[in-house]
């Protein structure tokens, strides 16, 4: 009976579902700083570049924001008030269009392995800015878990700036701001998160960003450069927009209703290794004992972050 029983019904159970979703949504983020390296082999630049992404997007996001916002057994969700399209134009802005593209901008000079490490930094700079705007409560461990994981990064990076120079530290700090204005989303979106709900937030946000992209295009770049672009960046692009952009936020939204946030946010954790492994393997980028410890001494970090303020 018990062997019949496996056989009929091998649906794994809840939390194995929601881990295996989370799990492949870190990876599925990750793979995002590899595209844009490859795509930067022919000859593209940041703002052209992350408009295509952003332009492949849209159509998904628009369609997110109508599902999420549709009415379902005859309630129809909260109308937006003008307050909350300020909240989302601020959000989007500041979440979506101006970290993505100093992310873009900042992988120009810099490894895909830097680049994770740096943004898997952000649970410390939220905390950060929440104690300096609203002066919340910081605790030891999370002290230590911070410091852990700054010192994996400086380890990283000092090994990145003997061979790159300058370059390097431009990279870094364009990254960092990166980091720093996802972190204002992160600080700043809890309120609209729980009027309009997180599908809701992020189609309509994302469609913001989406349309800075391409009101930043239109305003830099002549209309017409788009058809210079090689068709391996359409491509590429198309890839970035749906499979590390759309799918991992579906799958990150799935897995946190399945096993939670805080069990997603540690499933995220194989992200940083994930982008090392395709840099290494897909960007022939070197693997160094220095990368390899510096990315322990960041994962441990943040690991001591977490545990210490649950």
């Amino acid at each position: 009976m018990f062997v019949s029983t496996i056989a009929v019904n091998p649906r794994p159970t809840p939390s194995a579902a929601g881990l295996l979703l989370a799990t492949i949504g870190a990876i599925a983020f990750s793979g995002k700083a590899i595209i844009v390296k490859l795509a930067y082999r022919h000859g593209v630049d940041a703002v052209t570049l992350i408009m295509l992404r952003m332009l492949f997007a849209l159509p998904f996001f628009l369609l997110l924001a109508w599902w999420a916002g549709r009415e379902r057994g005859g309630v129809r969700p909260a109308a937006l008030t003008r307050r909350d399209w300020l909240g989302v134009l601020g959000l989007g802005f500041t979440g979506y269009y101006l970290s993505s593209f100093l992310d873009f901008a900042g992988l120009a000079y810099i490894s895909a392995s830097l680049e994770r490490l740096i943004l898997y930094l952000n649970p410390t700079l939220v905390l950060l800015l929440g104690w300096l705007i609203y002066r919340r409560m910081v605790l030891r461990g999370q002290l230590v878990g911070m410091a852990i994981s700054y010192g994996g990064v400086v380890l990283v990076f000092g090994r990145e700036l003997h061979g790159a120079g300058g370059a390097a530290v431009w990279g870094a700090a364009l990254v960092f701001a990166s980091a720093l204005s996802y972190a204002v989303y992160l600080l700043y979106s809890g309120q609209l998160v729980r009027r309009l709900g997180s599908l809701r937030l992020v189609g309509l946000a994302s469609t913001v960003a989406c349309l800075c992209c391409l009101l930043q295009f239109a305003l830099l770049r002549p209309l017409d450069s788009v058809l210079a672009v090689a068709p391996a960046v359409l491509w590429l692009s198309l890839l970035n927009a749906t499979a590390c952009t759309v799918v991992p936020v579906l799958l990150v939204m799935m897995a946190v209703e399945r096993i939670g946030p805080a069990l997603t946010a540690q499933s995220g954790m194989i992200g940083p290794v994930s982008t090392i492994l395709l840099g290494v393997l897909l960007l022939d980028e070197p693997f160094t004992a220095w990368l390899a410890a510096g990315t322990v001494l960041v994962i441990a970090g943040i690991l001591v972050f977490t545990r210490a303020k649950a």
